[in-house]
């Protein structure tokens, strides 16, 4: 297992190597697996690659963001252009469906509500949001809910994650419960805990993933 200044130096590795970052603007705290990132950053998709690049080293098993995204005075939008913004880029985005989704922004932090079929439309909404100048950040509070009558099954979960090259799934348990799927067991990663929960979530059925998953790092 890696210490903490190993795993502390992998995580700045990571971050340097990503064009856009400048590593001086984040720090990295780390202790038994948990990273915890400090900073400021002046847009939403630097903060958002700063975590992409962090779950992704092998050791980490947690992470803390407390990276803050802040403007200079040219940088700075109001609310209203914001959501004007955000609105028109679902209306392009064939993944969204945007009738179905609410944007409410207060101070530059954008928060989206609605329901939607399938967890992708989900995703698709969020990753949509961080390309539009001024978001300080996101919530996302959608909800997935099938409107079929497919019936999930356990099997279909399994077989998903077999075929998924980068998850081990011998060391998964997966269990179904009405439209929820459980994974419990291990994950060797982060990032591989949460591919599984990506898997997990394109069932036919599925309304709710709850990932138990433990990260052993050898």
């Amino acid at each position: 297992m890696k210490t903490n200044e190993e795993l502390q130096k992998d995580v700045q590795a990571a971050l340097k190597w990503e064009p856009s970052l400048h590593a001086a603007e984040i720090g990295v705290i780390a202790h038994e697996g948990i990273i915890t990132l400090t900073g400021e950053v002046d847009s939403y998709v630097k903060k958002a690659e700063a975590e992409d690049a962090a779950r992704n080293v092998v050791g980490v098993k947690a992470l803390v963001e407390n990276i803050d995204v802040q403007f200079g005075s040219k940088g700075k939008r109001e609310d209203n252009d914001i959501a004007t913004d955000v609105v028109n880029t679902f209306k392009w985005n064939w993944e969204i469906p945007s009738d179905q989704i609410k944007v409410k922004v207060e101070n530059g932090w954008v928060s989206l509500l609605g329901e939607v079929e399938w967890n992708y439309q989900k995703e698709a909404t969020k990753k949509a949001v961080h390309n539009v100048p001024g978001v300080k950040g996101i919530t996302n509070d959608i909800i997935v809910k099938s409107k079929g009558n497919d019936r999930l099954e356990k099997r279909s979960v399994e077989e998903a994650l077999i075929r998924n090259g980068s998850i081990d799934d011998e060391a998964m348990t997966v269990s179904v419960s009405g439209n929820k799927v459980t994974l419990s067991g291990t994950a060797y990663s982060l990032s591989q805990k949460e591919e599984a929960t990506r898997v997990a979530w394109n069932a036919p059925g599925v309304w709710e993933v709850d990932n138990q998953l433990e990260i052993y790092v050898a």
